[in-house]
């Protein structure tokens, strides 16, 4: 089983219990944009990932993507209808600005999109989460003209975009790039230097790929202070709009990968016959903050796609489980065989799949949605408070959610038994795909050191004690119910947990970073699977107080969900906070000799 069936209405419980999308869509930034309208686009969108973009996941892990002698690339043929079909609907234009063609609906219904999008197809989905990283960094801090020349195409996707940051010799160290801009006196640059990994580089799918480059203009200062960022478009376009020569980018080469095959990630090279033609976005010398506009979208959509594969991994573990028959299950008729979704640890492993789905869920629309309010609300008060909370989640989406990706689709694997390691199934091409996010836009070690360098010190941890403080709140009500007691009990014990931690990192790490540092992997764990507590104690409250409703059933299976989360999965953060108090001195106590 391999098809994938998007889950709408536990993307609509969600987005009406969690996130209140109804109180969203009422500022007067998403005017036109009804809870009818979501839904309504939703559902379509929903329909043509499964009909259409779905079919063609396999053609992508098995053809994948191929370069030419000529440096060109070129995506299997199932992927260039669909895609055709993708510019043709205008669904990637949704979340943007109207005055270029867009939708002006709320980034959180982009997100259900690319939600789906991923599910359906991660290695297509790649090209337009870059081109919509890429709009976005244009919106904020390109020029009018850059913008009225490039935005409608790219929001159409008939132009792609692409995000060029690292370089062979500096990996995750940024300041440490070498390319160059060299002014021609027109207002343009010539940009000299090799980009590595960069996804959708070069591709057919799209007629131009517009590169968001870093480099570094004469007399630069070092390090990240002396970056600025370049559009570079694969061709040059003409004063009427059309597209001229070929600039000089060329892709060397692209990777051979653990999965995502049909994502080209790129090796370009730029400046070969005497450099590209970029011209500067923004000012000089501030490429790094009008990139991490740019990155900060990502990274909340390579969270989503820890939660997109573990969905469609999920989905097809549970179609085996209930096909595959196997052993003899308890209270069964003796000598009969079982479907083994009748035994107690393949439900163990299910249970863990749906619950954390429903987690993961919760989490990033809820940092979605945050984003949408930062720029949204009336008062400046909740504009803060808004802004504040997308910072101190979206480290949490995608730590976090990468790497129960990885957790995830391996157990889909599990389930699927010796067969699971069979390339036929297809139960490991979502394993094997879903590798790379906690990887990419910053690896989760990254995510992790931004949260207790970055985010816990907002307003002297102010930011996060508040958040546990309304958690609590949650356990209170939790407490107060027969069919969730136990669930506020945990909460509330892991919240004390939480709580002794974020103390102890205040004022350890203050006195020496590597004690906040070498504790920061198990406090991403510890704050972001108690914050999902929260999430999903309020997500069982809103599913008790439904029963007796119509579509029972779901509500009751909602119940359940956050029950098994409270009871079974958030019990597990009381063994981390050990981890994130230890310190610094046995991770440093072994000479790399004495490592080997």
């Amino acid at each position: 089983m391999t098809s994938y069936t998007p889950p709408l209405r536990d993307i609509d419980f969600v987005l009406n219990e969690i996130v209140d999308v109804s109180d969203l869509v009422e500022a007067s930034r998403f005017q036109g944009v009804d809870v009818d309208t979501v839904r309504t686009v939703l559902a379509e969108i929903g329909r043509f990932m499964a009909e259409v973009v779905a079919p063609t996941n396999r053609d992508g892990d098995q053809i994948g993507a191929i370069r030419h002698d000529d440096g060109s690339v070129s995506t299997p043929d199932s992927f260039k209808k669909v895609y055709g079909q993708w510019v043709e609907s205008g669904f990637g234009a949704i979340p943007f600005d109207p005055t270029y063609g867009g939708g002006g609906f709320p980034w959180t219904v982009a997100i259900v999109i690319q939600e789906m999008l991923t599910s359906a197809n991660m290695s297509l989905s790649l090209c337009p989460l870059l081109t919509q990283g890429a709009i976005d960094a244009l919106q904020h801090h390109g020029s009018d003209q850059q913008k009225a020349t490039y935005l409608p195409k790219m929001l159409t996707g008939e132009w792609a975009g692409t995000m060029n940051l690292t370089e062979p010799q500096a990996g995750s160290d940024v300041g440490a790039l070498t390319s160059k801009a060299e002014p021609v006196g027109d207002g343009s640059f010539r940009i000299t230097g090799q980009k590595i990994f960069i996804t959708y580089g070069e591709h057919d799918l799209a007629e131009n790929v517009v590169h968001l480059v870093l480099a570094r203009t004469p007399g630069s200062p070092p390090g990240t202070k002396g970056i600025s960022m370049f559009l570079v478009p694969k061709h040059l376009v003409d004063d009427d709009g059309s597209l001229g020569d070929h600039n000089d980018v060329r892709c060397v080469s692209i990777e051979h990968k653990l999965g995502i095959h049909g994502s080209p990630t790129c090796v370009l090279s730029y400046g070969d016959d005497g450099g590209a033609i970029g011209w500067l976005i923004g000012e000089e010398g501030d490429g790094m903050r009008n990139m991490f506009t740019m990155m900060n979208n990502a990274r909340l959509s390579v969270g989503l796609q820890g939660l997109a594969l573990a969905e469609r991994a999920y989905q097809q573990a549970l179609a085996y489980a209930i096909e595959r028959k196997q052993g003899t299950a308890v209270g069964a008729e003796r000598g009969t065989s079982s479907p083994i979704i009748d035994h107690a640890d393949v439900r163990r492993m299910l249970m863990t799949q749906r619950s954390w789905i429903d987690a993961m869920r919760c989490l990033i629309y809820s940092n979605a949605a945050a984003i949408d309010r930062s720029v949204a609300e009336d008062t400046e008060a909740d504009t803060t408070a808004a802004r504040e909370l997308a910072e101190l989640l979206t480290p949490l989406s995608k730590g976090l959610c990468t790497d129960l990706g990885n957790e995830l689709t391996s157990l889909a694997v599990q389930i699927h038994g010796g067969m699971g390691y069979i390339e036929e199934t297809g139960a490991a091409q979502h394993y094997r795909d879903a590798r790379i996010a906690a990887i990419y836009e910053g690896t989760n070690g990254i995510q992790a050191a931004d949260l207790v360098a970055r985010k816990l010190p907002m307003r002297a941890g102010g930011v996060v004690l508040d958040k546990l403080e309304e958690i609590d709140e949650t356990a209170e009500r939790l407490s107060d119910t027969v069919e969730l007691e136990v669930f506020g009990a945990n909460l509330e014990a892991a919240v004390a947990a939480c709580r002794r931690a974020t103390e102890w990192l205040l004022a350890n790490g203050a006195m020496d970073p590597n004690h906040a540092l070498a504790g920061s992997s198990p406090y991403l764990r510890l704050l972001g699977t108690v914050v999902c507590g929260g999430l999903m104690g309020r997500l069982g409250l809103a599913a008790l107080s439904r029963q007796g409703e119509d579509d029972d059933e779901f509500h009751e299976a909602k119940l359940v969900s956050a029950r098994f989360f409270g009871e079974q999965l958030l019990p597990s953060v009381l063994g981390l906070e050990p981890a994130v108090t230890a310190g610094k001195e046995d991770l440093f106590a072994l000479s790399p000799d004495q490592l080997a």
